[in-house]
């Protein structure tokens, strides 16, 4: 292999063929999980994951965090912090297929729990100004000033602390990132977070894991329908 992929972090994901997960157990149960045990799912510079809640994203995308190394409630690869366990047991049964090489340095965003990062980053001494910002302005604050790591970026539901501006500014991020060659893995309900034309995109639900095309997927209709006639939609909220 040429380019790139010579140099990405994580090339693949898969089961651990030495630690395989019931099928019976959860998160197996869910559709997408399941399809990710069963086939494996090829990662690209940006690989971003969108579907509704309970797809399963979040839970995929935090398991390649905790498998890689990162504390599966945010940070750097330093971060050793934990609040209240929450995270599945799919973490250990993940292997990753890496480039040899490449970086192992890694940061793991996650919106809603970065507050008790912030909180870990007050314990150690490394606060920075969150106390004095909106969480918005935090979670700028804190992926601007770590952007020369170079690695492995995931981003869990970034768009839930942003606003549209704070939305465009992270795209920045993200397209800065990947020129600087890092690998990016996110999971999104933002049609902007998806929208970067070399993003490989994971359609999440009932049927699994499927790759689409940004124009194709049901989120990105669906916001295209509601902005260019609210009125169809709200009318079913009328009395």
């Amino acid at each position: 292999m040429n380019g790139f992929l010579d140099f990405q972090p994580v090339r693949r994901v898969a089961e651990h063929f030495l630690a395989p997960m019931p099928r019976s157990e959860w998160p197996a149960t869910i559709p997408a999980v399941a399809q990710l045990l069963d086939d494996g799912l090829e990662l690209a510079e940006l690989t971003v994951l969108v579907g509704e809640n309970g797809s399963g994203k979040s839970t995929i995308v935090e398991a390649i965090a905790a498998a890689y190394g990162l504390n599966a409630e945010g940070g750097t690869i330093n971060a050793r912090h934990q609040t209240q366990p929450t995270e599945s047991r799919l973490s250990g049964h993940l292997q990753l297929v890496r480039s040899a090489g490449a970086s192992r340095a890694g940061v793991f965003l996650r919106a809603e729990t970065m507050h008790g990062h912030f909180a870990y980053l007050d314990s150690i001494g490394s606060a920075g100004m969150h106390n004095f910002q909106s969480h918005g302005e935090s979670f700028i604050e804190f992926f601007t000033d770590r952007s020369r790591i170079n690695g492995l970026w995931i981003f869990d539901e970034a768009e839930s602390a942003l606003s549209f501006n704070g939305c465009l500014m992270l795209l920045s991020h993200i397209s800065d990132l990947l020129r600087a060659g890092s690998q990016v893995i996110m999971s999104t309900h933002s049609p902007i977070l998806a929208s970067l034309p070399q993003a490989r995109l994971y359609e999440v639900g009932e049927w699994g894991l499927r790759e689409s095309t940004y124009d194709d997927l049901e989120m990105v209709r669906n916001w295209r329908l509601f902005l260019d006639a609210p009125g169809r939609y709200l009318r079913h909220f009328e009395n």
